[in-house]
Formats: structure tokens, sequence, C-alpha cells
């Protein structure tokens, strides 16, 4: 009997996580659908070609090194042991670990995807794919180990439970470093200084993006879980499930209400991206705060956002066609910081002082100091060798036909 408990046990938690892997990989076309709609047609077929090449990319060297410079061994608290192709002592043997590769391959391409918004319309496409390896083989598993590997922010205490840092704002602050090296669009900015907006060539396509998103994040969030089998995961996964979508709900509602009041209008983008400024500010502490905490959280992120977005195109001057950087990094560092306040265990709200406040402030700027760094190097070098941005003709015509000799619109 108890071979058999065990059994269902093994089967139902590992079905859990491919189901929830699955819903994960279909975030994927959501990423794709809100860029290509919040951008110009002249570049959709570069977009979506983007889109695709970072999760193929990603596949591939997430199995060949990935993976284990994530979760191999801790060398020192900061990198895994690295091995190649999944064939490492141990890797492979157990029945969850190809799994468990599985997940872990689909938060890595979600990273990686991010900063495709930041830097569209105006990115040569080879550029690009270095960045996608570049990312998947070395940012990403570096800065995931200190966490989610057993490295040193997870000594600490740091408490990131389905990445609004670890992806979100490692992408987001990857993106910001490549959107102030490439530089803004032609006509984005007027000779007076003053930007000028750049509108987006199908709304539909990107409100269908946010509802995939929104949905694949029961997946990102629960899937975290990673197990479902007994009482005490059942009870988690609908928490988690609740304060995801409280959080989402909030952030789209908030932000449509400060647009209203700020620009007399309930502007359907800034209402899109609040509520993916919502999934992402909840994605740090959605099994660690209440219901009341995670609409709280979406509330901060939604009132946060439309001005996070201003102060990127209007004050430093950083051209960032989808609002990527305001969303995922903004909103993930401030999902992240909330933890310290909001969790029910731990947070300074709920009487249990500022320590935590604290190691979440020492994960969120290790995170920044990283993955802006890593892209200002990485975005630096590109440019000097001349394969960052496309020519003025090429932006101007649109990247579709001169990048891969075809268009998404015939």
């Amino acid at each position: 009997m108890d071979e058999t408990l065990q059994g269902l046990q093994i089967g139902i938690d590992n079905m859990w996580l491919l189901i929830a892997g699955f819903m994960v990989m279909f975030m994927q076309p959501g990423f794709a659908m809100v860029e290509a709609g919040f951008t110009r047609s002249k570049n959709t077929a570069n977009i979506l070609m983007k889109n695709l090449m970072d999760f193929s990319i990603g596949s591939l060297l997430y199995w060949f090194i990935g993976f284990t410079l994530m979760y191999g061994d801790s060398l020192g608290g900061l990198i895994g042991t690295p091995d190649l192709f999944f064939m490492s002592e141990g890797f492979g043997e157990n029945y969850s670990d190809y799994t468990d590769l599985f997940f872990q391959t689909v938060f890595a391409a979600t990273a990686a995807t991010i900063v495709s918004g930041a830097v569209a319309e105006r990115t040569e496409f080879k550029a690009y794919l270095i960045f996608s390896v570049v990312i998947t083989i070395f940012v990403y598993p570096i800065s995931g180990h200190w966490t989610w590997g057993g490295g040193w922010l997870s000594q600490l205490g740091f408490h990131d439970f389905a990445g609004s840092s670890i992806v979100h704002s490692v992408g987001a602050w990857l993106g910001l470093a490549g959107a102030a090296i490439i530089g803004p669009r032609i006509g984005k900015y007027g000779k007076d200084g003053k930007a000028k907006a750049i509108p987006g060539h199908n709304l539909a396509l990107g409100a269908l993006g946010v509802f995939i998103l929104w949905f694949g994040w029961f997946g990102f969030n629960p899937g975290s879980q990673l197990a479902a089998a007994g009482t005490e995961n059942a009870v988690a996964l609908g928490h988690i499930a609740v304060t995801t979508n409280l959080a989402a709900a909030a952030g789209a509602v908030v932000a449509m209400l400060v647009s209203w009041f700020r620009y007399k209008r309930p502007a359907l983008s800034i209402s899109l991206n609040g509520a993916l400024a919502g999934l992402v500010a909840i994605t740090a502490g959605c099994d660690a705060v209440d219901p009341v905490g995670a609409v709280l959280i979406g509330t901060m992120a939604g009132i946060v956002l439309p001005f996070a977005v201003e102060f990127f195109d209007k004050v430093l001057k950083i051209d960032d066609p989808v609002g990527a950087i305001s969303v995922h990094g903004i909103s993930g560092a401030l999902g992240t910081l909330a933890v310290g306040l909001f969790s029910t265990s731990e947070g300074l709200f709920y009487g249990h002082g500022a320590g935590l406040l604290g190691i979440q402030a020492i994960g969120v700027l290790a995170f920044f100091v990283w993955a802006f760094g890593c892209g200002l190097v990485l975005f630096y070098i590109l440019k000097k060798a001349k394969i960052l941005r496309v020519s003025k003709r090429i932006e101007e015509e649109g990247l579709d036909v001169y990048e891969h000799g075809e268009s998404a619109y015939n």
C-alpha cells in the first residue's frame, strides 16, 4: 500500500509540474503577441522570429550547460558546478530530473524574451541571437543559482518564490542596458527633446497576449510549488492561484484609474500593462502573502506602472516600445521588496520587524548590479562590433523584409 501511494504521489507531482511547464511555455506566444501588437506592423515578422529563436536557442543551451550552472553543487555560493548535456552524476537518474529540466528551461526562456520588447524595432537579428546565447548560458543561470540553486542569497534568507527578481527583473535590467546603449528609435524624440508617441499597430494582438500571459502565470506561480500531491500542496496551490489572480486584477483596475485621472482617458495599453505589473509583482511572494496583501501589492504595482513608464520615456529618454523595463524591472523589484512588508510569517506589517525587508533589498540590488552590469558589457561589445543596430534605411522601412525577406502582412 505504501509503495502504491508513493507511486501515486510521484505521478501526481510530475504531471502537475509538466502541465505547469506547458502553461509557462504558452507564455512565449503571449510575449510575442504583446510585443508585436505594441509595435509597428513593419517589424512584426522580426519580433515573432526573435520570440521563436530565444525559446529554441534557450532550450538547447539550458540543456547543454545552463541547468547545471544554476543547480549544480555550489562553488562558493556563486555558481553551480558546470557539467555538459545534463549528464553529471545524479542528474537524469531521479524520476523528476527531466521534469525539473523542462520546467526550469521555460523559465530561462522567459527571462530572455523580456529583453526583446525593450530593444524592439531597431536591433539587428544576429545581435539578438548572440544576446540569447549569453543570457541562457551565463547571466540567468548564475543569478538564479544565488537563490534557487542554494547560493549566497538563499543562505541569507532571501525570498523570491517564482521569480519577480530572478526571472523578470534580470530580463528587464538587461533590457534597460540594451535600450540605453542602442538608443531610441528614429522619430521617438523631437528636436526639443520631447518624447513622441509611436503607437502600436494592433492592440487586439496586445490584449490577446496579455490574457495568454495571465493564463500562463497560473503555471508560472502555482507550478513553482513543484508538487501537487497531499493536503499541504493542494492548499498551497489554491492559495497561490488566488493571490496571483487578485494582484493581476488589482494592477489592471488601478492602472486604468491612474490613466483615467492623469490622461483623462482609461487607456487600454496602460491597463494591460497594469495587469502584467500586478502579475510580476506578486510572483515573489504569492506563497507568503494573504489575499489582502496580494491586492495591496497589485495596487502598488498599478499605481507605480504609469509613472515608471513616463520616467523612463520622458526623464531618462530610454525608448522602451512595450514598457518591458517598467513592467518587469520596476514591478519585479517592488514585488520583491513587498515580501518583506506583507509576508504573513516574516513581514514588517505583520509585526516581524524589518529583517526580511533588508534581505530583500540586498537581493534587489544584487540582481540589478549583476544584470545591468552584464548588459552594459554585452551591448557595448555588440555596438563596437557594429552589429547592434540596423541602418537608418532598414529601421525606417521595417526590419521584416530586410532582415527576414518576408512580411507578416503581405
